[in-house]
């Protein structure tokens, strides 16, 4: 088997000659001028992925007019505020050095310092713990070593630590800047006046950091466990919520088959409702308390007599008007508000609470009411069925034959009161009797 046995093709004994399709003859690639033939053969002429030069600017050659020389002279810096005279190569065209301030100038950031008067100082800045010439030296040190504070912490010669010069500047250039502005509107937007420095909330985010730089493995363990209770925990929670919210659309379901089953039982037979009566059963009490927990947690912002309406009519949805009434009027006659003065929280699920016993009192009333005038009807019924002994009826004893036997009906015994045949006489027992009282 070859492959056009599984392919299913006809097997040629004679292979048909295909015509050879010329293909057009390849260019060669010539090799640009430049580079050497070795380095072209090893880039296989796939183009560099790197932008590379011009070859025009390979060969090209400087102007004959311009002579270009490199010479060893100073400069001067602008960074700098000393005198200090440095020297570089520097590259000269025709003998004419080049101008201008030193290139690497430019990147000398430099933070501005704010600074004060003795006046201002004396009338905004004044603080028990710090003395003039103290903040007089932060000021500089701040200046010189760009607010470097590691660096000024360490240059500094009285005992105060790195938060409190933190707080000592900004505190001041704070100050100093609300007092220089007509009103403290115009630089509210200011990052000093905005977020002002805080020592205490630095002290305890450091803390907390060498907390946890200093953590053993096996305490980074434990912080992952604890982590993760807690997500489990916050998750059992979040499914806890959302069962209890969903148990509410199924009371009100259930509601509404009672009080479908409750209104069909007006028309039915006595027979018929005891079999409905024994399904219909008293609702749930934890399943309702759940449902009306439920209602309560997903009415979070409302009003307590409109959320206690909809929840009365929840609850009395598995009854008909009839019975809410009825409700209602047993309300009243124990002297209890249809509405609670006070619908507080707990005043409405014990208000609720007391609906649905009533309301469980008065199907078991009803179900009572029919069980009594079932067994009325049936007592009633056994009495009517028992036959009576007739009181005007008197026995009569039957006449004897020769042959001691009895003339007319023989062979039927005597039935006593209740008894009632069940196999009445063939046609067969009568003939055979007939005969036999004409041969006596």
């Amino acid at each position: 088997m070859d492959a056009k046995d599984i392919l299913g093709l006809p097997k040629n004994t004679l292979p048909i000659p295909q015509e050879k399709k010329s293909r057009p003859p390849k260019e060669p690639q010539r090799k640009p001028d430049g580079i050497s033939r070795e380095l072209y053969m090893l880039t296989g002429g796939v183009a560099p992925l790197m932008p590379s030069i011009d070859v025009a600017q390979l060969k090209k050659q400087p102007p004959s007019d311009e002579k270009i020389t490199w010479q060893w002279l100073p400069f001067s810096n602008s960074a700098r505020q000393d005198d200090l005279q440095l020297y570089h190569w520097v590259r000269v065209i025709n003998g004419v050095p080049p101008t201008g301030d030193y290139p690497f100038a430019k990147y000398n950031k430099s933070v501005e310092i704010t600074k004060y008067t003795d006046v201002e100082y004396d009338k905004y800045l004044t603080d028990p713990k710090w003395t003039k010439e103290e903040t007089d030296l932060l000021f500089d040190l701040c200046e010189r070593f760009g607010l470097r504070f590691v660096v000024i912490a360490d240059r500094f010669p009285s005992p105060h630590s790195m938060e409190e010069l933190k707080d000592r500047y900004y505190s001041v250039s704070r100050a100093i800047l609300i007092a220089r502005a007509p009103s403290l509107n115009d630089v509210a937007s200011q990052p000093l006046v905005k977020d002002p420095y805080n020592a205490q909330q630095e002290i305890e985010r450091k803390r907390a950091l060498s907390m946890i730089l200093s953590q053993t493995k096996q305490q980074e363990r434990r912080d992952a466990e604890v982590l993760a209770e807690a997500k489990r925990i916050a998750e059992l929670r979040l499914l806890a919520k959302s069962a209890a919210e969903s148990e509410l659309p199924a009371a009100l379901d259930a509601n509404a088959e009672n009080s479908e089953r409750f209104t069909n039982a007006d028309t039915q037979s006595p027979i018929n409702l005891q079999v409905t009566s024994a399904t219909v059963a008293p609702p749930n009490t934890v399943a309702d308390n759940a449902a009306t927990q439920a209602s309560l947690r997903m009415l979070r912002v409302y009003l307590r007599t409109f959320a206690l309406e909809e929840m009365v009519q929840a609850v009395s949805s598995s009854a008909g008007l009839r019975t809410i009434k009825r409700v209602e009027q047993t309300l009243q006659d124990l002297g209890i508000n249809l509405k609670p003065k006070v619908p507080t929280k707990q005043v409405c699920l014990e208000h609720l609470e007391l609906r649905k016993e009533i309301l469980t009192l008065l199907n078991l009333q009803k179900q009572l009411q029919y069980k009594e005038s079932e067994g009325s009807s049936h007592r009633e019924g056994s009495y009517s069925d028992m036959p009576r002994t007739p009181k005007d009826h008197a026995f009569v004893p039957e006449p004897l034959n020769v042959g001691g036997e009895r003339t007319g009906k023989k062979d039927q015994k005597r039935k006593g009161p209740g008894r009632i045949s069940e196999t009445p006489s063939s046609p067969a027992q009568k003939r055979a009797r007939k005969l036999k009282n004409t041969d006596g």
